[in-house]
């Protein structure tokens, strides 16, 4: 154990502990609120044991879910997310699919969400991305992966820039949109993930996307769900 998460551990305990003497004092919390209290604790310090590869301490805020309601609740997560984004779906403007790991993917077409070379969103997709973002906040159990692509134009050192940029500006506007931010992380593949040919108009616009994976952070296996699905 590092000395890092020593104090993290020593932190949150502390902190429990002032809660919990606090409420006893003047007799204001029932049973219940003190399961509450404790549980709350026990969430945190067990979050606070997974640390990403920046060294961040990630997942007390979201939780976890226990092995066998995984598939509940990404099924739960999935029927919620297309009945919200129906319109969309017909459109083509956001698709969404369901990997064999219970990761749920959603593909944000470039062509209504950001003008061509350019990483701020267009704002005539802010209400779809409004609706990704209600969702996500009504399932804070998974870890939120963005990742940008692109066609081939440009230069590689471009492109990779560029998918970043778009990555980050999905990121920084679903958590304004309340969002925790501890659940997200980005990349950019720049155009080394193509999923058409680069030959063809069309096949350049679909290779121009944004991709958001959404990863269910299981009990005992949370640092799992911070790692890249692509």
């Amino acid at each position: 154990m590092t000395s890092s998460t020593k104090i993290a551990r020593i932190s949150v305990l502390t902190a429990g502990m002032v809660l919990l003497s606090a409420c006893a004092s003047d007799g204001s919390i029932s049973r219940t609120g003190t399961g509450a209290a404790v549980g709350a604790v026990a969430g945190a310090v067990l979050g606070h044991q997974v640390n990403d590869d920046q060294g961040r301490y990630v997942g007390a805020l979201a939780g976890a879910i226990a092995g066998g309601a995984v598939g509940k609740y990404m099924d739960d997560q999935q029927r919620e997310l297309e009945a919200q984004l129906r319109r969309e779906q017909a459109a083509e403007e956001i698709q969404i699919s369901r990997l064999a790991d219970d990761t749920l993917k959603l593909d944000l077409s470039s062509e209504v969400s950001f003008d061509v070379d350019s990483s701020r969103i267009n704002r005539g997709f802010y209400p779809s991305l409004d609706k990704v973002a209600s969702v996500l906040a009504e399932y804070p159990h998974t870890a939120v992966h963005i990742v940008g692509h692109t066609d081939s134009t440009g230069s590689d050192s471009y492109n990779l820039q560029l998918s970043m940029q778009r990555a980050s500006s999905v990121k920084r506007y679903l958590t304004r949109k309340g969002v925790n931010e501890p659940r997200t992380r980005t990349d950019g593949r720049g155009e080394s993930v193509p999923v058409a040919s680069n030959g063809t108009a069309d096949g350049r616009s679909r290779n121009r996307r944004v991709e958001i994976f959404l990863k269910p952070i299981v009990e005992g296996q949370e640092a799992a769900a911070y790692r890249s699905p692509v």
